[in-house]
């Protein structure tokens, strides 16, 4: 590969990328997902060496069934584990490559069920697990400001995926927001909340 298609072509990583919204990011970014973090960062590491952007989108436990009191707290463990420390876990082994590429974007896909603003209690697990990655986000971005690199949350909104079911938009539009954060310009916005490009309330 020659060093001026190196320096053009980003390199991107999203995480929870075998369906919906994370699958419809991949092929608009024309990146690929491996099987554990450890691996795929040194493998990123060995080749190309650099990583660009970041894209958090793994998430389980839509929990439609139960309320906040008298949830399965193993269901709501789960859900932070992957939904919250996931993000965190991936952005700790990540974010020495995002350095390397000097202006790196971490975009942790959220949901308005991660807002306090109409908060209920429903969907425990879920909501819970998106707050905290809110608030990761907002920390991550404060450690990085002086670096170049921009982490934002986005949520996609309702969208016709297996976990968010049918009737909502398109994944297209569901991704076209985490797109946009992806690529924001060096003097983009860092550590907001935003849907469709807008700010949306923590």
């Amino acid at each position: 590969m020659s060093e001026t298609h190196q320096k053009d072509t980003r390199v991107a990583l999203v995480t929870g990328a075998n369906r919906g919204i994370g699958l419809e990011i991949v092929r608009q970014l024309d990146v690929s997902d491996d099987e554990s973090v450890e691996n795929l960062a040194a493998l990123i590491e060995e080749e190309p060496g650099r990583l660009d952007v970041l894209v958090n989108n793994a998430a389980i436990h839509y929990d439609t069934w139960q309320r906040a009191l008298g949830a399965n707290l193993d269901i709501v463990r789960e859900a932070l584990e992957t939904n919250t420390f996931g993000a965190w876990r991936t952005c700790e082994a990540f974010v020495p490559l995002l350095r390397r590429g000097g202006q790196g974007r971490i975009v942790n896909v959220s949901s308005g069920a991660g807002s306090l603003r109409s908060m209920g209690g429903g969907t425990p697990a879920y909501n819970v697990s998106k707050v905290a990655l809110n608030a990761l986000t907002r920390m991550l971005a404060a450690d990085l400001r002086s670096t170049g690199i921009l982490v934002n949350a986005v949520d996609p909104g309702w969208t016709a995926t297996d976990m968010g079911g049918h009737g909502g938009r398109s994944i297209e539009d569901g991704a076209a927001g985490v797109i946009w954060a992806a690529t924001l310009p060096d003097d983009g916005p860092t550590g907001g909340f935003f849907y469709d490009g807008e700010p949306e309330a923590w």
